[in-house]
């Protein structure tokens, strides 16, 4: 299960096909290779999204695409 203290990269290397929902969700340039560090609660907070959809998203079964 995916939480606010899992870190993004580890979601990343572990689950590719989530990086659509990051982008859906307003999170820019996943896919253009710029790293990622910290958490989804950092992430989240320093683009100003909503953590518990971006986590909903995140832990169902579909690619969000």
């Amino acid at each position: 299960m995916i939480t606010r203290k899992s870190k993004i990269e580890d979601i990343l290397r572990d689950f590719p096909e989530k990086t659509g929902i990051f982008v859906q969700m307003g999170i820019p340039c996943l896919v253009c290779g710029e790293p990622f560090w910290g958490t989804v609660e950092e992430l989240c907070e320093r683009y100003n999204v909503d953590i518990d959809l971006l986590l909903k998203k995140l832990n169902n079964n579909d690619k969000g695409v």
